[in-house]
């Protein structure tokens, strides 16, 4: 079976579907959208998860990292992807310091998400200091999908962007911070830039699914962003993605083309133009005449006095 299709392409994709892939050994396939055509696009293509990461701060919002996304952009995000999506699992990224203050925090900000953004699933990042939060969020009715490795809300403590648990401790760490992380009651786990090795034996160890990004081909499925994956996202090219399809060059070629139609005279043609009836334009003309000569008249007059 390909892998870009559902075990079943007639039902809505849930959770437990998730569990479902891993126990056929059936990778899932996840992939971010921020918008209401991007997420109708992809959730036709046949991908199990769409995931509005807090990303767009960088591949939409124009930030140099995920830090500024509030909750507000979040939630807006999530009900523009949602508008567009039958068939995925739509999992919203909880931004930052919007579940690090408290548990009670993090359950009003999930509510959020899911009731005026329509998700099915919150995603948050850190290992075993916010397992008793993913706790918190499971036992109200909140499907959490955890985020382990390298966390970029956290990226000006890391260093960077850059691979993580590279040695025996902190592999060790991350391990603890996974099984943490499911014995909360997270559904699934995003491994970010991690090892290949450490994160097979991650997927091996967990009864819950692994999805990786830039963790090898051990997880139970990947994510990418979709803006990577497309070229939209300028010259930088993550070292874990690949481009599938340039369509910012696409997209540039036609902005081009139609630049030079419109200062040429070529756009709008006949065929995007359209025309009164002769009887009516006859009408409206005579009208305006009628109205210029009077305002013509009065205009005189005041000129005399």
């Amino acid at each position: 079976m390909s892998a870009m299709v559902p075990i079943d392409p007639t039902r809505t994709v849930k959770t437990t579907t998730l569990r479902a892939c891993k126990a056929a050994a059936r990778p899932i396939v996840a992939i971010t959208a921020y918008d209401t055509p991007s997420a109708r696009i992809v959730d036709e293509a046949g991908v199990d998860v769409i995931l509005v990461g807090d990303s767009l701060g960088m591949t939409v919002l124009g930030f140099d990292s995920t830090l500024p996304v509030t909750l507000e952009d979040m939630v807006r995000h999530t009900a523009a992807v949602v508008r567009g999506t039958k068939r995925a699992l739509v999992v919203a990224d909880m931004p930052f310091m919007s579940f690090q203050v408290t548990a009670e925090d993090a359950l009003r900000a999930a509510g959020r998400l899911l009731a005026e953004g329509g998700a099915a699933a919150v995603k948050l990042e850190g290992g075993t200091h916010v397992a008793p939060t993913v706790s918190k969020l499971v036992q109200s009715g909140i499907p959490v999908m955890g985020h382990a490795g390298l966390t970029p809300q956290s990226v000006h403590q890391l260093g960077g962007y850059k691979t993580q648990a590279r040695d025996a401790e902190a592999a060790t760490v991350l391990l603890d911070d996974c099984a943490a992380l499911e014995e909360a009651g997270a559904f699934a786990l995003v491994l970010e830039c991690i090892p290949a090795e450490l994160a097979e034996m991650a997927s091996e160890q967990l009864a819950i699914p692994t999805i990786g990004i830039g963790a090898g081909a051990g997880c139970d499925g990947q994510v990418q962003v979709l803006h990577d994956l497309l070229g939209l996202g300028g010259e930088f090219m993550p070292g874990h993605a690949k481009r599938y399809a340039d369509v910012g060059a696409l997209i540039h070629e036609a902005v081009a083309a139609y630049s030079d139609e419109v200062r040429d005279g070529g756009f709008p043609a006949e065929e995007q133009t359209t025309h009164m009836d002769p009887s009516e334009l006859e009408s409206v003309r005579s009208r305006q005449a009628r109205r210029l000569g009077s305002l013509g008249h009065i205009g005189r007059t005041n000129r005399k006095a």
